[in-house]
C-alpha cells in the first residue's frame, strides 16, 4: 500500500508539472511576423480646371559646369582621363610640355644671381665712399651717387626675385588639375595639340547636383518666379514625374531668340534618377488661380469629419493622412485648394484598407511598381 501511495504522489506531480509547462507555453508571446506592404494605386495631384500648365523642353545639365584650362600655353604631352570618366578634385588632368618654361626658370634664376652680384659691389662700394665722405676725402655728391646706386641694385635684385616667383609658379601651371569632384563632360583638345592660355581643354561637370535647362517664353515670362514648384518627366520615363523647382531665371532675354534662359533644381532622389545630357519636359503651372485636383477615389474622411488624403513618403514608403481643403465636388474629381502640393504621391485607390503608418506597395494603374522620387518639401526635411 505504501508503494502504491508513492507511486500515487508521484504522478500527480508529474501531472501538475505538464499542466504548468502547458500554461507557460499558451503564455509565452508569439513571434512577430513582418507587416506586409498593401498595394495601393498612387498618382501626382493633376492641375486642377482654371490652371495653365505649360510644358518646356530642356536638357539636363550639372549645377557647376567649369570649362578648364592651362594658365599658359604650350604643347600638351599627356591627356590622363576620355570623356565621361570619374575624377577626384586634385587629379592631374593634362600635362604640357614643361621644357620651356623650366629654362625660362633657369635664366631668370642667373638674371638673379648676377644681380645680386651688382647689389654686393655696390653696397661695398657705398662703405667705402661713406668712410672717404666722413674723412672729406670725396665730395659728398659722390657719396650719394653711391647711396644711389646701391638702391638701384637693390630694387633690381627685388624685381627679378619676383619674375622668378612668376616663372617657377608657370612652370607649375603645366599640370592641369581638377577644381573639384565631378565627371568629364566634354574634351576640346588632345595630346599633341599646341594650346594657348586660356584655352579651354575640358569641361568639368560637378557633383553639387543636376538641373534642367530650360528656356521661358518672353509672352508668359511673368507667371514664373524663382522658387516656383515644377514637374520633371524625362523623355525615357513617360509618365514618371519627378519634383523640381525653378532656381534661376536670367534677368534678360536670349537677343535671338527672344527667350529667358531658366534652371530647374532636382533634389534628393530625382537627382539621382537622371544622366546629364537626358532630355526632359518641365511642367510649370502658372501664377494665379492654381489648383490641384484629384479623383473621388483618393478623398478620404479623416479626424472630426474633415476631408483628408492619403499620402505615401518616398523615403519610408508609408502612408500618412494628411488633411486638406477641397472645393466644389465634381463627378469624377475635386479640387483641392490647400494642403497638397503638385509633387506628393498620394493614394488614388485602396486608401479605405490603409491605417496611419502602414508599409505600402506603390503601383501605377499597369499594376507595375512605382520608382518614387521625394518631393522637396521631404527632402528638406
Amino acid at each position: 500500500m505504501a508503494g502504491i501511495g508513492k507511486r500515487a504522489g508521484f504522478g500527480g506531480v508529474a501531472a501538475m508539472v505538464l499542466l504548468g509547462v502547458f500554461l507557460l507555453g499558451a503564455c509565452s508571446p508569439s513571434p512577430q511576423v513582418a507587416e506586409q506592404a498593401q498595394p495601393v494605386l498612387v498618382m501626382h495631384p493633376a492641375p486642377g480646371p482654371g490652371t495653365a500648365v505649360s510644358a518646356f523642353a530642356g536638357e539636363i545639365r550639372a549645377r557647376q559646369e567649369s570649362a578648364l584650362a592651362f594658365r599658359v600655353g604650350g604643347n600638351i604631352i599627356r591627356r590622363n582621363v576620355d570623356l565621361g570618366d570619374r575624377v577626384k578634385r586634385g587629379d592631374v588632368l593634362a600635362e604640357l610640355d614643361p621644357a620651356d618654361l623650366r629654362l625660362q626658370a633657369q635664366a631668370t634664376r642667373a638674371q638673379l644671381a648676377a644681380a645680386e652680384a651688382e647689389l654686393a659691389r655696390a653696397s661695398a662700394d657705398r662703405s667705402r665712399y661713406a668712410a672717404l665722405a666722413r674723412q672729406q676725402l670725396v665730395s659728398r655728391s659722390q657719396a650719394d651717387a653711391q647711396n644711389a646706386a646701391a638702391a638701384a641694385a637693390a630694387g633690381q635684385v627685388r624685381a627679378i626675385r619676383a619674375q622668378l616667383d612668376v616663372a617657377s609658379n608657370a612652370a607649375g601651371y603645366t599640370l592641369l588639375r581638377a577644381p573639384r569632384d565631378g565627371v568629364i563632360a566634354d574634351r576640346q583638345a588632345e595630346a599633341g595639340q599646341v594650346v594657348a592660355a586660356g584655352q579651354t581643354v575640358f569641361v568639368l561637370a560637378g557633383d553639387a547636383g543636376r538641373e534642367v535647362a530650360i528656356a521661358l517664353p518672353e509672352t508668359s515670362i511673368r507667371q514664373f518666379h524663382v522658387g516656383q514648384p515644377v514637374l520633371v518627366e524625362l523623355w525615357n520615363a513617360p509618365g514618371v514625374r519627378l519634383p523640381g523647382t525653378i532656381r534661376e531665371i536670367s534677368p534678360a532675354a536670349d537677343p535671338q531668340a527672344r527667350t529667358y534662359a531658366a534652371r530647374v533644381t532636382l533634389v534628393g532622389a530625382a537627382a539621382q534618377a537622371v544622366e546629364l545630357g537626358q532630355s526632359a519636359r518641365v511642367y510649370a503651372a502658372g501664377d494665379g488661380g492654381q489648383t490641384l485636383a484629384i479623383p473621388l477615389s483618393a478623398l478620404q474622411r479623416g479626424a472630426h469629419g474633415a476631408f483628408a488624403v492619403w499620402i505615401v513618403d518616398p523615403s519610408t514608403r508609408t502612408a500618412r493622412l494628411t488633411p486638406v481643403r477641397i472645393g466644389a465636388i465634381g463627378s469624377d474629381s475635386v479640387p483641392v485648394l490647400g494642403g497638397l502640393s503638385a509633387g506628393q504621391w498620394i493614394v488614388a485607390a485602396g486608401g479605405h484598407l490603409l491605417r496611419e503608418g502602414q508599409p505600402v506597395a506603390p503601383v501605377d494603374r499597369d499594376n507595375r511598381p512605382v520608382v518614387m522620387a521625394a518631393t522637396p518639401a521631404m527632402a528638406a526635411k
